[in-house]
């Protein structure tokens, strides 16, 4: 079996290549150019296409490796497993916006192995290889160290799987502890944003693992807090997911009632 650095260089040339393909099909800002899949659930044809690119390449590459994608499910298994999310942002992605990435990991039947989060339009690429750290373009990335909630910038996410009152009520509790509510549409570059320091945490009710694989690799390695996603079957059914500053994590758990353990 090839070593895991060099299913690293291949996650990371491969997302960048995908995240080209995204981006030349993105549409121009506009009326959205896509098909509803449910209510506000966005379907491009960039997200067939990039996802039939990374599973066709990692087939090649890695043919003992299993496969899951949003669009297409579990295409094969194996003791390693690729998730896939073609085009996180896809409601933002099909108005010609910039906030929209592709999404590679490698997990195991407990962590994610490596994360590769390549945000084409913003020109920015988040990486991360079990035992390596977390990186911004090259750069290594830490979470913040803000400590008090009244200097705290959270995102939170949503999605219509669960009532619009959820989230603008946590909105609240946020804000009255002193914190900033932001919403940003994408879950994996949200996470991301909360690894690298440009926020102090995200939360999300319920989100799928296709999500945010790339994040959980990416957010361990730069010593974020994160909630246990893959525990009480995450994978197979989603999860709640909360991530943060170490210093804020106990604090934003409690507001949210996200469990920091299992």
């Amino acid at each position: 079996m090839p070593p895991l650095q060099d299913r690293f260089a291949a996650a990371c040339r491969l997302a960048a290549e995908a995240g080209e393909i995204a981006l030349r099909m993105r549409p121009p800002p506009g009326a959205a150019a896509g098909s509803l899949k449910g209510h506000q659930d966005w379907l491009s044809a960039a997200d067939g296409a990039v996802e039939r690119f990374l599973s066709d390449n990692l087939a090649v590459l890695f043919p003992e490796d299993g496969f899951q994608g949003e669009e297409g499910g579990i295409a094969r298994g194996g003791a390693l497993r690729w998730v896939v999310d073609p085009i996180d942002g896809t409601a933002n992605y099909v108005r010609g916006r910039a906030r929209f990435c592709v999404s590679l990991a490698l997990l195991d039947d407990a962590q994610a192995l490596i994360g590769v989060i390549a945000a084409p339009a913003l020109g920015e690429t988040f990486a991360a290889v079990l035992g390596a750290g977390a990186t911004l373009n090259g750069a290594p990335i830490r979470a913040a160290e803000t400590d008090a909630l009244d200097r705290a910038l959270v995102e939170i996410g949503y999605s219509a799987r669960l009532p619009f009152a959820e989230p603008l009520a946590l909105a609240e509790r946020l804000q009255a502890a002193g914190a900033a509510p932001r919403m940003g549409g994408s879950g994996a570059l949200g996470l991301a944003d909360v690894a690298c320091g440009r926020s102090d945490a995200y939360v999300e009710r319920h989100i799928n693992l296709w999500d945010v694989a790339a994040a959980l690799a990416i957010l361990r390695e730069a010593g974020a807090a994160c909630s246990p996603f893959l525990a009480n079957g995450g994978a197979a059914k989603g999860n709640a997911i909360l991530a943060s500053a170490p210093a804020l994590a106990e604090a934003i758990s409690a507001i949210s009632g996200i469990p920091l353990r299992p």
